[in-house]
């Protein structure tokens, strides 16, 4: 495989959690323990960008480069879209988004994310999906859905539950009564996970895009490229991943998780 790398984008501001980029996990704080697992990934330098020159002194006192970035970005992508122009990345670098609030992501889904990316030459972003199990999922507006292509690129994503099975919903009483019940058989709902790979080329122009209706009304940042005509390759994997801190109550899941394999 060849090099990629890694951006990790740490918002100083959080409205669910405020501070948790610097939140302590078993005695580091959560960006730098996010920055060791993708450094534990086959990228060739994991940079944090960031907007909070605290958030830099720290995670540059722990030994990984931190690069101070606007605070008036609207979206993460955006904020990896500046770290590419002002490094000067060539076009077909490819740049790894690892959220902040990911302390327990897998090397290897990073690198998987960036190889997939490197093996679909048409796509500009590859990212990640897997299958979702029960209904109460599906149908939950805060598990954002894709539907992919028979090549695995994607078509839509949505928080409205898609794809829509019209025989098996109409007949479910379950659905309304609001139980998990099972979904028909060879349905391909799938859970997004928001783990991206992009080329250095795409990101210097994600910010010139302008937003549409389906951005918009979604709120989902990556429907701009697809607005936009660019391609998104969906790697599915068998399982979800280790989830990502947004609540309080995360924040203490995690902490008991490393508490106990310490």
């Amino acid at each position: 495989m060849s090099g990629f790398i890694v951006i990790v984008p740490a918002r100083a501001a959080s409205t669910r959690l405020p501070g948790k980029m610097l939140a302590d996990i078993g005695g580091l704080p959560m960006v730098v323990r996010t920055a060791r697992q993708a450094s534990r990934s086959a990228a060739s330098q994991v940079y944090i960008a960031t907007d909070d020159s605290h958030i830099a002194d720290v995670v540059s006192q722990h030994g990984y480069t931190p690069l101070l970035t606007r605070a008036d970005h609207p979206s993460g992508t955006d904020r990896l879209a500046e770290v590419a122009t002002r490094l000067a990345l060539p076009d077909d670098q490819v740049i790894v988004n690892v959220q902040g609030d990911e302390p327990m992501i897998e090397p290897d889904i990073i690198n998987r994310t960036a190889e997939d990316l490197q093996a679909h030459s048409a796509a500009a972003i590859s990212t990640c999906a897997y299958p979702l199990a029960d209904q109460q999922d599906f149908f939950n507006p805060n598990i954002v859905k894709v539907v992919c292509s028979s090549e695995q690129y994607a078509l839509y994503f949505s928080r409205a539950p898609i794809p829509w099975a019209r025989n098996h919903f109409a007949s479910n009483a379950a659905r309304s009564a609001g139980e998990p019940s099972a979904f028909p058989t060879g349905f391909p709902a799938l859970h997004h996970i928001g783990l991206y790979a992009y080329r250095s080329g795409f990101l210097k122009i994600f910010p010139s895009l302008s937003q549409g209706a389906l951005e918009t009304f979604e709120s989902l940042e990556q429907l701009r490229a697809l607005e936009h005509g660019f391609r998104i390759h969906v790697l599915v994997t068998a399982s979800a991943p280790m989830p990502g801190v947004d609540t309080q109550e995360d924040l203490e899941r995690v902490r008991d998780f490393y508490r106990n394999s310490a």
